[in-house]
């Protein structure tokens, strides 16, 4: 069995803040858990626009405090987001995602994360293909 709090991961090496200012996210589920997937607690930082496109995973995203609104690249669509929305990339979509106020998301990803990942200059995270 696998126990963590929050707190704990925050005050450690899994606590990542973006170079961009945008956000912060604290991996509490990594792939070296071996559970599949990874689970994070991420701070959209209010007032803030961060371009992201994962080419190489999928995420769910589930608010749980604040409020934005995320824009799919391919159609232009904005959709608003408040406590309580999930939305899924499912298709590897590329968006902008934007914190009116600061926001609280649970996020999964598959394939997991390992730890220290960052969105490069177009908005993804590597793949890590280790074993």
């Amino acid at each position: 069995m696998i126990v963590r709090t929050l707190k704990d991961c925050e005050n450690s090496e899994r606590r990542v803040v973006s170079e961009t200012g945008t956000w912060e996210s604290t991996r509490m589920l990594l792939k070296d858990d071996k559970m599949g997937f990874s689970f994070h607690i991420t701070t959209i930082y209010a007032n803030t626009e961060t371009h992201i496109w994962y080419q190489n995973h999928l995420e769910s995203v589930y608010c749980m405090s604040g409020e934005g609104e995320i824009e799919t690249l391919s159609d232009g669509k904005v959709y608003p987001i408040e406590p309580g929305t999930l939305y899924i990339l499912d298709k590897n979509d590329e968006h902008l995602l934007r914190g009116k106020t600061e926001m609280k998301m649970a996020c999964v990803f598959n394939p997991p994360l390992s730890g220290k990942e960052v969105h490069d200059e177009n908005g993804v995270y590597p793949l890590d293909d280790t074993a």
